[in-house]
């Protein structure tokens, strides 16, 4: 760590609360947001999509399992490969302690992947997860949320990521989606975040935030590792760089 600047607690009480009000300011700018976010007009999910998942086949309002409200997270896992993205890991790890509070918000979750159902299962065993986690093989849903993308449209440069912001070219990104449900049970799209849209979600990172080496990255989420590939004194035991989703 490189030397930093040692004040009097006067001194760094005045700093203190000069960063306070910045603080605060975000604060209210985010509960902005947040309202913003939540008054996004709805589009109406006309297609039947159907997934692979530990109860059989389910459609997309199935996965609401009786609440309003649906998250899906899209994980990167391209059938055929056995590439486990380190940073959908990352996130998946925050997911099954806050699900219990959400689900009583009236808030359900699933991942949802590319590939097989036979594939993701090994997966989520392996880590441990709990969560719903469902493959769309075979249907549009990942190419319709834009998270997945044919190799045709790659090779064009076409493939609109993060609502074409992000110049990633892969066959499978992440990103989260957010649906919602009436009383008459039609589904309706009202958000999606891709790229860093996906920090809020990383509360590890929040916590690193309050300290002096921050996230202590050479490149976006460059140390981080699926749980199980971290040796015993916390550093990776995998030396292969971290996908910089």
């Amino acid at each position: 760590m490189p030397p930093h600047k040692i004040a009097s607690r006067e001194d760094w009480l005045a700093a203190r609360k000069w960063l306070l009000a910045k603080e605060r300011e975000l604060t209210h700018r985010r509960d902005e947001l947040n309202a913003e976010r939540r008054a996004l007009p709805w589009v109406k999910v006309d297609k039947p999509y159907l997934f692979d998942g530990p109860n059989g086949r389910e459609s997309l309002a199935d996965l609401f399992e009786g609440r309003s409200q649906l998250a899906v997270y899209h994980f990167m896992l391209t059938p055929g490969s056995d590439y486990v993205c380190a940073g959908c890991g990352f996130l998946a790890d925050h997911i099954d302690a806050a699900r219990v509070h959400f689900e009583h918000a009236d808030l359900s979750f699933a991942a949802v992947s590319r590939a097989p159902f036979a594939q993701i299962e090994p997966v989520r065993r392996r880590m441990g997860w709990r969560f719903k986690w469902v493959s769309s093989f075979g249907n549009d849903f990942n190419y319709d949320y834009r998270v997945s993308f044919t190799a045709e449209e790659i090779a064009k440069g076409t493939t609109d990521y993060n609502f074409g912001t992000t110049p990633y070219a892969h066959v499978d990104l992440p990103g989260t989606s957010v649906f919602a449900k009436d009383d008459e049970g039609r589904v309706f799209h009202t958000y999606s975040s891709y790229s860093r849209g996906g920090e809020p979600l990383l509360g590890a990172f929040h916590w690193l935030d309050l300290t002096p080496k921050g996230r202590n990255e050479t490149g976006v989420m460059s140390w981080v590792r699926l749980h199980d590939e971290y040796d015993k004194t916390g550093e990776s035991a995998n030396s292969e760089m971290a996908s910089g989703e």
